[in-house]
């Protein structure tokens, strides 16, 4: 069984290019819909087994791309005929070039395409280190695409709304034009075949065959992206795209080469289905595995087909099965040897998701429950998160976007039956003085038996961002006994823990100066109530602000959206400190910046406009600078 991930952007058709491709021979075909919107069709056609992935569009697309492309023997990537919509496609050929992965193009919707397809497959090249060259040309009447050209068999093929395409006389108007597509294909071939390169140099008539033999090889190699036409709404140009895949792609016995290890399998997608578990869409490489089998570490539950009900007693290598009841299995590691998870390469990982709110369930009694069906869920999910949140110690739900929030939801409630509420995240302010203080404060109390005495004379001041917390002493003569030291410090970070704006306090240097203390009345509660209290009246003294973070923002964009980028960080009070190109990343610019952290959820909204969902950011705290306006106003919320 061969297996081919169709990826791209939203509403490129993908989902209908995959059934029409199933659908081809037979017209029957099966199909399962798993988490996230991701499905696996299976077909034969001409006497061979065939497996479809299918990567819905948008950031949660793309988190599930990397384990199917680790588990796939080819990529088709779907794309609309219209050059202002290639540079959404930027995303995925990007993934594809880090997967050097055999890849074909398949410019979809040529029933409403304006754009010439040559100016569509030139805006592709822009994101793409690899050539990207067509294997057909449109045929046009009045403006309409009526039909195709094969640059190797140089066979004309009409089109049929519904019905296969049938073979034509090439029209005269076209001739040229298909030979100079035809030069320019041959030549591209001819960079990766010195056969093939000294046949053009002595101009030989070069035959059909062996041009498809070196397309195979440059295919197989991932040395250029052939591109097919068509519509597949319509049924057009289906049969040259899928006789391409049959006779081009490499089976499974490459795959280890490209994974650069030998796994036992590879874990495709996954689910968590009610009344029946986990379940994870595997596909076998070295040798044949059945139930029992040792995979990652354990040993696998029942095999079953997609159907979720027929029993697979064994499953070959490159075939495709779902596991059931192997709850060890899991997307965030989906290279599997038999003792447990191997690594897999870089670019399988999704995104750091950066669509982050809090989460809390509506009954408090299923706390327990959310924590372990999120876990659960981030089983199978790769491009979600769950983290705890450093001030308000609840929990945070980290997602790729609105729509994978609303996913995730929408599974908690279904299949754990846990409803859930989402707030926002507030901001992880802090707070720090500006001058030095001293003061002398007395904790004394006498209500019948033991009393309790402690006397401590404390200095506060200032030190530079980032330095934190210091604590020291400089008493003498014992005015404050070595085992109340403990104590004071103690009672100093109670009241560091939130200053007189309600924020913890930081980058201060705390010192014991003096004190006094009574043979019998003193004890540490004492002390470390005394020092609490005056660590408290010297803050209110010594003039406290509040401190926001600032994160450096790397943002990975296409470079049509760079300048963009400008305006929109300066109107979030950000700072920007430049971009340039991304190495050796076709087409794309990293973009710096510094900016307040209480902005970073604007950012992700209107980054996701400002690029048309194509880009991404990394974050990491930089420094903490004084807040002002209405950031500097908030209070903490309990």
């Amino acid at each position: 069984m061969k297996t081919v991930t169709i990826l791209g952007p939203s509403q490129s058709g993908k989902s209908t290019l995959a059934k029409a491709l199933a659908g081809l021979e037979t017209g029957t075909f099966r199909s399962l819909s798993l988490f996230g919107e991701a499905a696996v069709t299976m077909f034969r056609y001409l006497d061979e087994d065939w497996a479809v992935l299918e990567c819905p569009g948008g950031a949660e697309g793309l988190s599930l791309a990397g384990s199917a492309l680790a588990g796939s023997d080819a990529a088709v990537l779907c794309v609309s005929a219209d050059v202002d919509a290639a540079v959404l496609a930027a995303p995925y050929l990007r993934l594809l070039e880090a997967a050097n992965l055999p890849t074909l193009i398949f410019v979809n919707k040529l029933d409403v395409a304006t754009d010439r397809i040559s100016d569509v497959v030139a805006a592709l090249q822009a994101y793409s280190a690899h050539g990207i060259v067509l294997r057909e040309v449109p045929i046009r009447e009045n403006g309409e695409i009526t039909g195709v050209v094969d640059l190797i068999s140089e066979r004309a093929w009409a089109f049929h709304d519904g019905a296969r395409s049938s073979l034509m006389e090439l029209p005269k108007d076209m001739r040229a034009r298909e030979q100079e597509a035809r030069a320019d294909l041959l030549e591209h071939l001819a960079d990766f075949d010195d056969a093939l390169l000294e046949e053009l140099i002595e101009d030989q008539q070069v035959m059909s065959a062996e041009i498809y033999e070196v397309s195979t090889k440059v295919l197989q190699h991932h040395d250029l992206i052939p591109t097919f036409l068509g519509a597949a709404a319509k049924g057009n140009g289906l049969t040259r795209l899928m006789k391409s895949l049959r006779h081009e792609v490499p089976g499974i016995e490459v795959l280890s080469e490209r994974l650069g290890t030998s796994p036992v399998a590879v874990g495709i997608f996954a689910d968590q289905v009610k009344h029946l578990g986990k379940t994870v869409l595997i596909r076998p490489v070295g040798a044949k595995i059945s139930a029992g089998a040792q995979v990652a570490g354990g040993s696998i539950g029942s095999l079953v087909d997609i159907d979720a009900k027929t029993p697979v007693s064994q499953l070959a290598p490159g075939a495709l099965a779902l596991t059931v009841k192997t709850d060890h299995l899991s997307l965030r590691a989906p290279v599997y040897g038999a003792s447990g998870p191997m690594e897999a390469p870089v670019w399988v990982a999704a995104h750091a998701p950066k669509h982050r709110c809090l989460i809390s369930p509506v009954n408090d009694r299923d706390d327990a429950r959310l924590s372990l069906a999120l876990a659960k869920l981030a089983e199978i999910d790769p491009g979600l998160s769950v983290e705890q949140d450093s001030q308000s110690g609840k929990v945070i739900l980290a997602t790729q976007d609105q729509l994978h929030q609303r996913r995730v939801v929408s599974k908690l409630d279904e299949v754990f039956g846990v409803s859930v509420t989402l707030e926002a995240i507030p901001p992880a302010l802090f707070e720090t003085i500006t001058r030095r203080v001293e003061t002398q404060h007395r904790h004394r109390k006498q209500s019948g038996g033991a009393g309790q005495f402690a006397d401590v004379v404390i200095e506060i001041e200032p030190l530079p961002r980032g330095d934190g917390f210091v604590f020291a002493e400089t008493v003498k003569g014992g005015a404050v006994p070595r085992n109340y030291m403990s104590a004071v410090e103690a009672g100093v970070c109670d009241a560091l823990a939130e200053g007189p704006n309600g924020w913890p306090v930081v980058d201060i240097k705390v010192t014991l100066k003096d004190g006094k203390h009574h043979a019998v009345d003193s004890s540490d509660h004492a002390f470390r109530t005394a020092a609490k209290g005056a660590v408290r009246e010297a803050m209110a003294e010594a003039k406290p602000i509040v401190l926001q973070p600032i994160h450096r923002i790397s943002i990975h964009v296409p470079s049509p959206f760079s300048g963009g980028l400008v305006p929109l960080v300066t109107g979030l009070k950000g700072q920007v400190l430049g971009f340039e190109a991304e190495g050796d990343v076709a087409g794309w610019d990293v973009f710096s910046a510094l900016l307040p952290a209480a902005s970073e959820a604007e950012l992700f909204l209107a980054l996701g406009s400002a690029s048309r969902g194509t880009a991404w950011y990394e974050t990491e705290l930089d420094h903490y600078e004084e807040a002002h306006g209405a950031v500097a106003t908030m209070v903490p919320t309990s």
